[in-house]
């Protein structure tokens, strides 16, 4: 038996996230469309234990898998014959041997996501399926904004004093839509914000992410940002007296790393 490690990369913009229940369009998910070829390699079905269920629209680019295998295959051949035949939105960078008690799914230690929002009034092109718009963000917003204060935002002094509030260990459970009762304590380790020429990245490191948490988090924060919520609004939705926001442009967000 063989225990495979795969490090992906993919383009999640016409996926439904990493996985969803068969009864719930899983065709169209990135984990089916590589255990399909896994299966038609192997000749018997192969399950996949990611390092992280990515959500509809959210990117890779450096995700964690395994998979146990009968299979003689040599993890090069495994790699060569994914590329071959995934979608040229998915990739194998890498394919090698682990132990058997390796696991993608239970041995991580951090996971970051980054978030890129393009703040210039004229969108570039070629950024289109990689960037939030903040233009987008203002024009779904209940209120409207005088020019000049629109020009200033958002307001990062803002954003990195609520963002405070989160790091830490807390119960993030209000900031996903899995309820459930055990197992939602995680712990942020650090939230960023850097702007580079005219776009703004946040980039988030925790021990774990439960589902939705990173898009629910950067809404939040994206909303106190352009003045639509308070920065006290953190602490109340971590006790439950308020909802996050709704989700960020999940075009803009990837799972950047994950260590172990």
């Amino acid at each position: 038996m063989q225990n495979i490690k795969l490090t992906l990369q993919y383009d999640g913009t016409r996926y439904l996230g990493w996985k969803r229940p068969e009864k719930d369009h899983n065709d169209r998910t990135v984990s089916y469309k590589i255990e399909n070829v896994l299966e038609k390699v192997t000749g018997t079905p192969v399950t996949l234990f990611s390092g992280v269920r990515t959500e509809p629209g959210v990117h890779a680019r450096n995700l964690t898998v395994n998979f146990l295998t009968e299979s003689q295959l040599t993890p090069a051949e495994f790699k060569t014959v994914l590329n071959q035949y995934l979608p040229q939105d998915i990739a194998v960078l890498d394919a090698v041997s682990t132990p058997e008690r390796f696991r993608a799914d239970l041995n991580a230690r951090e996971i970051t996501y980054e978030y890129a929002m393009d703040l210039s009034p004229i969108y570039d092109l070629f950024h289109k399926n990689y960037r939030g718009r903040l233009t987008d963000l203002l024009s779904d917003s209940l209120f409207d904004l005088p020019p000049e204060q629109t020009a200033e935002l958002p307001n990062i002094l803002l954003m990195e004093t609520a963002a405070h509030s989160l790091l830490g260990t807390h119960d993030f459970k209000h900031f996903s839509s899995i309820r459930k009762k055990k197992g939602t304590e995680k712990e942020i380790k650090t939230i960023t914000f850097v702007t580079e020429e005219s776009t703004l990245y946040i980039r988030m490191t925790a021990n774990d992410f439960l589902y939705q948490m990173a898009p629910f988090i950067l809404g939040t924060l994206l909303d106190i940002g352009i003045g639509k919520r308070p920065v006290e609004c953190i602490n109340a939705i971590l006790e439950g007296k308020e909802k996050p926001s709704a989700s960020c442009d999940t075009k803009g967000l990837i799972l950047y790393d994950i260590v172990y």
